[in-house]
């Protein structure tokens, strides 16, 4: 007969449970023995000769030496003699063999069945990470493409899997680069945790929501991941798990939090290598999980293919096929990943990949407004929130991140928490995510963007000129007010802002991988960019009311001639009596194109 429902064993009975699970463990798993643990098995196994087990016991030969049974083997070579050396490995390697076993297969839909190291799994299975099952992966996308449902988790899992295998093939590939067990293990376990400090909606929060609510704030997700990671390890007491796979706890924990947000601040300032975690000769480990030098990383390979196959968009850029076409080279006397000279045009496909999945999904005019709507409901939910954090302290949606035991609760759910709601200070909040589940959503005025190369910011400023633009001719006879109106200004670039990140990329020639070169977009192709960032300038009608949705249209195009921005596509339908007012407006291929009747009216306006 079952226990009944929430029982528990008392807390002698509970311990002694406790300490059984505890020595099963240490008998099961061959990390943990020790020597004498160690000459135990051999003995069991038939190899219990005395100047055998003595010899071992001299060299201090433990179990966790079966990490990397290579190492294990020569360390074996030097206290076996020849006849007895075979059945030593053998036996070790059936050990090694068990280890492996506790590996646990995951089936992705990207990648397949992918195995996940056990201490990666220790990782998955707390609530840190899997707090990330509650967190979309594309925000507010989701509400656009039925498809995009998945989450930060099953990214993250595909990340360290990733990160793996690129260090994996590096070491493989180039035995003279030194690549150890640690090296691997750190270098996944910073692609698995590289995403755990993102708050709800993933990028809204940090790219919306934060800027909004506290201006002053200098933060990035990065920043959060490297708090959460520690607070993950701390408090589920996996320091010591790490030391039993052979991770040394503090060198190996500032490698891991580097490869997540970038040098810690307090390198000493006369060291030229910014890194603490490795040394300058495997600096290319820092270019796996998140490059700041080009943006060729596997976060970007996941992502890709991941997003696209949610989204129902085709994916150009194949990752296992560059896998097998790197490799590391040195450079201005630092050792770097470099791509075969033939792939070039594949990089830049990847970048053009990130920039179709931009204009098409991430930026998604209607996804946007609706995160938009999102982050004012948060904001006004704000100051009435609370999350309880450690020490029973309370928290608010903006400052959750403050204290990590706060920042694990919350997730997208505070989405279907603050509407269903019953609290009268969140009246306002749980409206305006009402109208969002009845798709009352903010009107789509128009896009623009800025004819000149100049950075427009995204300020209150806009919504005051663009109310002040009442057209000059035949004005509406509505007034548009700023605060009916909002005007959002998005950044899309291959990556780098301004710069061709191709021209950060260091290639190698077959037949001579010693040495690299660098190329440029003329020795690709003649059809690459030759921008590679660009400003949109969206602005949507929060007033419902259709009189002012279309006298804010003709606002619009008054705006547009007012700050030199490129004509809205449909600008000749809902302002004709004003498109013609600016002459680069009304350049077409063919005059012929043009009717009499246009033809004169442009001559007067711009005769006036």
């Amino acid at each position: 007969m079952g226990s009944p429902a929430g029982w528990r064993a008392p807390p002698a009975k509970r311990a002694r449970y406790e300490r059984g699970a505890a020595a099963m463990d240490d008998r099961c798993d061959p990390r943990r023995w020790d020597t004498e643990r160690l000459c135990q098995h051999l003995s069991q196994c038939g190899l219990g000769e005395p100047g055998l087990l003595r010899r071992f016991r001299e060299s201090g030969v433990t179990g966790s030496m079966l990490l990397d049974l290579p190492a294990c083997a020569l360390e074996i070579a030097r206290v076996c003699h020849p006849a007895e050396r075979l059945k030593v490995l053998a036996c070790l390697n059936n050990l090694h063999q068990q280890l492996m076993d506790q590996k646990k297969v995951f089936n992705d839909p990207i990648h397949g069945h992918i195995e996940i190291h056990p201490l990666l799994v220790r990782i998955i299975d707390t609530p840190q990470f899997q707090r990330l099952r509650y967190i979309k992966q594309l925000g507010g996308t989701y509400f656009v493409f039925p498809g995009a449902s998945h989450n930060r988790f099953e990214h993250s899992i595909g990340v360290g899997y990733l990160a793996g295998c690129l260090v994996r093939e590096l070491k493989e590939r180039q035995p003279e680069l030194d690549i150890t067990q640690r090296d691997i293990l750190c270098v996944e376990i910073a692609g698995l945790c590289h995403d755990l400090g993102h708050g709800p909606f993933s990028h809204m929060f940090d790219g919306r929501f934060i800027p909004l609510t506290r201006p002053d704030l200098k933060w990035k997700h990065e920043t959060a991941s490297v708090k959460m990671f520690e607070h993950l390890i701390a408090s589920n007491n996996l320091e010591e798990v790490m030391e039993d796979y052979h991770l040394v706890l503090k060198e190996d924990m500032i490698f891991i939090k580097e490869q997540i947000a970038g040098p810690i601040d307090d390198t000493a300032s006369d060291n030229p290598w910014p890194y603490r975690g490795r040394p300058k000769e495997k600096g290319f480990l820092y270019e796996i999980v998140a490059n700041k030098k080009n943006g060729i990383d596997v976060d970007k390979w996941d992502y890709f293919a991941r997003d696209c196959h949610h989204l129902g968009i085709q994916n150009n850029f194949d990752y296992k096929r560059l896998l097998k076409l790197i490799r590391v080279c040195e450079t201005e006397n630092q050792k770097v990943i470099c791509t075969r000279d033939k792939e070039a045009e594949n990089l830049y496909d990847m970048f053009n990949t990130r920039h179709l999945l931009h204009r098409r999904a991430y930026q998604h005019k209607v996804g946007n407004v609706i995160e938009i709507m999102i982050t004012e409901a948060f904001q006004k939910a704000d100051k009435y929130w609370k999350i309880e954090g450690s020490g029973g302290r309370l928290y608010q949606i903006s400052t959750a991140m403050e204290d990590m035991e706060a920042y694990t609760k919350l997730t997208d759910n505070i989405y279907l928490e603050i509407l269903h709601s019953s609290s009268p200070e969140l009246e306002e909040a749980r409206e305006i995510l009402h109208k969002i589940q009845r798709r009352e959503l903010y009107k789509f005025i128009g896009e623009t963007r800025p004819e000149a190369k100049k950075d427009i910011s995204k300020n209150n400023e806009l919504k005051e000129s663009f109310a002040k633009s009442k057209p000059k001719v035949n004005p509406p006879d509505v007034e548009i007010k700023a605060e009916d109106i909002i005007v959002d200004v998005i950044n899309m670039d291959y990556g780098m802002k301004d710069q061709n990140p191709i021209d950060k990329v260091r290639f190698f020639c077959k037949g001579r991988s010693s040495e690299t070169i660098t190329i440029n977009e003329d020795q690709v192709s003649r059809i690459l960019p030759k921008t590679f960032s660009e400003q949109v300038i969206r602005v949507y009608c929060k007033n419902q009311d259709p009189d002012v949705f279309l006298a804010a249209k003709q606002y619009f195009v008054q705006w547009c001639i007012d700050n030199n921005f490129t004509k809205p596509q449909d600008g000749d339908v809902v302002a004709p009596h004003l498109t013609p007012m600016k002459r680069s407006w009304n350049k077409t291929r063919n005059d012929e194109h043009r009717t009499p009747e246009r033809s004169c009216r442009q001559k007067l306006s711009f005769d006036k």
